[in-house]
C-alpha cells in the first residue's frame, strides 16, 4: 500500500474515527485503524467491537492495499505536523513508513483479518430525518441514560420508529426523559430499538447541528447511521425497555409556570449547600411562591423563592437537585411548566408550550 496525502485532507476524518477506539483494548488489533487504499480512495475504520466508524477520502492512491496501523499514534504524529504538510504512507512487510519532510516514522502494523468489521446490514428498515432533529432528540433526552447499571437495557437510548415519529426515551429508573420528532418512515407496525451509550456519545460528537439529511438503516441487531461520507454501525442492546408510558403520571390540578434561568439559577445556588452524598432540594409551592431550601449535615442551610404562576394546593416535595438541573439544561424554552399531584409523586416537566419533550423525576425523602 502506497500514498501521499495532505494533512487537511486525512487529520479531520482520522480525528472521527479514533475517537471510538478505546486507549486499552482487550484486543490488540482494535487499538488500530483499518486503512482501505482503493485506486481512488482511502477508507479508514476504527472500532471497539460496539461501535464501528468508517470514513471514505477521495483519493488518487498509488499502489492499493489494506493494513492496520496503531490509531493514537499516527493520531499524535498528524498532530503535531504542520497544517500544510503533506504525507507520504507506505506500508510493506509489517510496518507502515509515515514521511512528512525530514520527519520520519516507523510503525508496526496488524494483521488485517485480524481486524473485526461489520458485515453490510442485511435488509434494513431505513429511515431519514433532519440532522438538527436528531441532534435534538439526543440532547434532550441522552442525560438520563444509565451509567453501568445492572440492568443492562437501561445503559442505552430506545428509539421507537412508527409512522412519521420517532420517539427516543431514556430512564435510569430516577428520572425519565422523551423526546418525538418527526421522521420519514413507514412501518406496519411501531419498531423499537435500544442504542448502546458509547453510539449515543459518539453521535453527538458528530452531528454538527445542520439540516442536512441523516440516513438510518436498522435491523435485528444493528443500527446504522450515514453522515455524508462518515458511517457509525452500532450493536443493539438485546434487552426489553420498561414500558415508560406507564411511568408518566396523568395530569393533576397542581400545574407551576416559572421562569426557566431562575429556577436554574436559584437551584444551582441551592445546591452548594445539598447534602453531598443525596444531593436533596426541598421545594414548597404556595400562594403564588415556589421555595427552594437545601442543607446539609453540618446544619448549613441554602433558601431561595421564586415568583411563580401556581395554581393548586399547598404543596411541599423534596427532588435530587441534579436530576432537576438536568432536565432545565435540557428544555430551550424560557419557561417550564411543573405539574405534579401529590409529595408522594413524580414530578412531569414540560418545556412550556411544547408538547414535544416530556420529563419525570421521581421524588425523595428528605
Amino acid at each position: 500500500m502506497k500514498f501521499s496525502i495532505s494533512k487537511l485532507e486525512l487529520f479531520p476524518p482520522l480525528q472521527q474515527v479514533v475517537g471510538v477506539v478505546e486507549r486499552k483494548q482487550t484486543h490488540e488489533v482494535m487499538n488500530n485503524i483499518l486503512f482501505d487504499a482503493g485506486l481512488d480512495f482511502l477508507e479508514l475504520t476504527g472500532t471497539d467491537n460496539e461501535v464501528e466508524l468508517r470514513t471514505r477520502i477521495p483519493l488518487i492512491v498509488t499502489e492499493p492495499g489494506r493494513s492496520t496501523i496503531p490509531a493514537r499514534k499516527l493520531f499524535d504524529i498528524c498532530r503535531s505536523l504542520s497544517d500544510d504538510a503533506k504525507i507520504d504512507f507506505e506500508v510493506n512487510d509489517e510496518k507502515a513508513k509515515v514521511v512528512s519532510g525530514k520527519s520520519r516514522f516507523t510503525l508496526a502494523t496488524l494483521p488485517v483479518d485480524e481486524f473485526p468489521v461489520v458485515e453490510p446490514l442485511s435488509e434494513p428498515l431505513e429511515v431519514s430525518l433532519s440532522q438538527i432533529d436528531l441532534e435534538k432528540a439526543i440532547k434532550r433526552t441522552s442525560f438520563a441514560m444509565a451509567q453501568q447499571d445492572v440492568r443492562y437495557y437501561l445503559n442505552g437510548l430506545l428509539l421507537e420508529l412508527n409512522n412519521n415519529e420517532l420517539c427516543c426515551v431514556s430512564t435510569d429508573g430516577h428520572r425519565l426523559a422523551l423526546h418525538k420528532t418527526t421522521a420519514d418512515v413507514q412501518t406496519p407496525e411501531p419498531i423499537s430499538a435500544i442504542i448502546p451509550r458509547k453510539a449515543i456519545n459518539e453521535l453527538s460528537r458528530l452531528t454538527d447541528g445542520s439540516d442536512t439529511r441523516i440516513n438510518l438503516k436498522l435491523t435485528k441487531n444493528h443500527l446504522q447511521i450515514s453522515l455524508g461520507s462518515l458511517v457509525m454501525t452500532c450493536k443493539l442492546i438485546d434487552g426489553t425497555f420498561p414500558d415508560y408510558e406507564k411511568v408518566i403520571p396523568l395530569a393533576s390540578d397542581n400545574k407551576a409556570l416559572i421562569d426557566r434561568e431562575l429556577l436554574m439559577h436559584a437551584l444551582t445556588r441551592s445546591a452548594i449547600l445539598a447534602n453531598e452524598t443525596y444531593k436533596g432540594v426541598r421545594l414548597t409551592l404556595e400562594n403564588g411562591i415556589l421555595g427552594i431550601q437545601t442543607n446539609n449535615p453540618k446544619r448549613e442551610e441554602a433558601e431561595d423563592e421564586l415568583q411563580v404562576d401556581y395554581t393548586g394546593e399547598p404543596l411541599e416535595i423534596g427532588f435530587n437537585v441534579v436530576y432537576l438541573l438536568d432536565v432545565l439544561n435540557a428544555i430551550e424554552t424560557e419557561s417550564a411548566e411543573l405539574n405534579v399531584k401529590d409529595n408522594t409523586s413524580s414530578m412531569v416537566i414540560h418545556p412550556s408550550g411544547d408538547d414535544s419533550s416530556t420529563y419525570v423525576v421521581m421524588p425523595m425523602r428528605l
